[in-house]
């Protein structure tokens, strides 16, 4: 069973400057614990949750324990000093989201589902579709999943997923059988002898011209092998996870890094279309970025957090190549110095 199974289609969602208030109203509302934070585009870029709302630690949570009962009270009359420092605070979605945010594809199946929730300790996780979200996958409708699972036969139709991949395929093949078919087609050009007489300049600009249309012919083709490959390396970064076997191997191979006497190691290289805005906060250095990091990029971040952050252990990111003027792939950098 894959995450497009089990996961809820109406999700809701908030931008990154919504003001917290409509944001506990909304959870309040709708009976939910947490919304996503999507940007204009429709990425994820974080997460608002009851938790993130009222704090963490006991002197945040004692802070605002009130602030958020008056977001509740619907007209409960309150210390009036108290309600103008709420007033004047101005606190935003990006002010008090989770972020990076660890996500899934459409295929993931529920059983790596589950382990990503208690790897992470996070009670949802949104599902991609070519970089938007289309659903949320939360324990709830995991439970569900396998409580329907007992009663389903077993043998379950193609998925969707399979129909598309042979679609694609059937158009690439369209395509390719009309392309031979046009050089099939072609008239082949009389064979010129070695007489040098009858040459003139329109022969070689004409040559020149058949040239220049096969360079752009095969500079389209380039760019589109390129495209397919980054949609696939695109596909296989949101839908791979860090297990912690492979946790494992990072940490070692970074430990063999420091035995040779150096002094960081790349956790990751990943396109930067990885990133909700292309990679333009790793770019420009803004202190924002990891919050734009999606798929194996935001788990290995998570991990750094987790696990190295309180250890000495720096994590970098940065823009490794520049094609065409714009940021290509970015690497993860484990740092100890």
């Amino acid at each position: 069973m894959k995450a497009r199974d089990v996961m809820t289609s109406a999700v809701s969602s908030v931008g990154p400057d919504a003001p917290v208030g409509e944001i506990a109203k909304m959870l309040r509302d709708r009976g939910i614990s947490a919304v996503p934070v999507a940007d204009e585009a429709g990425a994820v870029i974080g997460m608002v949750s009851e938790g993130d709302l009222i704090g963490r630690d006991e002197a945040d949570r004692e802070a605002r324990r009130d602030w958020w009962l008056t977001l509740l009270a619907e007209g409960e009359t309150l210390n009036p000093v108290f309600l103008a420092s709420l007033r004047s605070s101005e606190r935003r979605a990006r002010d008090v989201m989770t972020a990076p945010v660890v996500v899934v594809g459409e295929d993931a199946d529920v059983n790596e589902i589950a382990r990503l929730l208690t790897a992470y300790r996070i009670k949802r996780v949104p599902v991609l579709r070519g970089g938007r979200m289309v659903g949320i996958v939360s324990r709830a409708d995991l439970v569900r999943s396998l409580a329907q699972a007992q009663t389903e036969p077993a043998g379950r139709a193609r998925g969707t997923s399979g129909l598309l991949a042979d679609t694609v395929a059937g158009i690439e093949q369209r395509f390719l059988n009309r392309h031979h078919e046009a050089h099939r087609s072609r008239p082949a050009e009389p064979p010129r002898g070695p007489d040098e007489r009858g040459l003139i300049a329109a022969d070689f600009r004409q040559l020149v011209a058949d040239h220049e249309r096969q360079e752009v012919v095969h500079r389209e083709e380039q760019h589109r092998v390129a495209a397919r490959q980054r949609r696939h390396r695109l596909a296989e970064l949101i839908d791979h996870h860090v297990s912690d076997e492979s946790w494992r191997g990072l940490m070692h191979q970074a430990r063999q890094a420091a035995e040779r006497g150096e002094k960081e190691f790349v956790l990751l290289r990943f396109p930067s279309q990885l990133c909700s805005d292309a990679g333009r906060a790793v770019n420009v250095g803004e202190p924002r970025w990891p919050a734009t990091l999606h798929g194996e990029a935001a788990e290995i971040y998570l991990r750094w957090e987790r696990d190295l952050r309180a250890n000495g252990f720096r994590l970098s990111a940065r823009v490794l190549d520049f094609p065409d003027g714009m940021p290509g792939d970015i690497g993860l950098f484990l740092s100890w110095e």
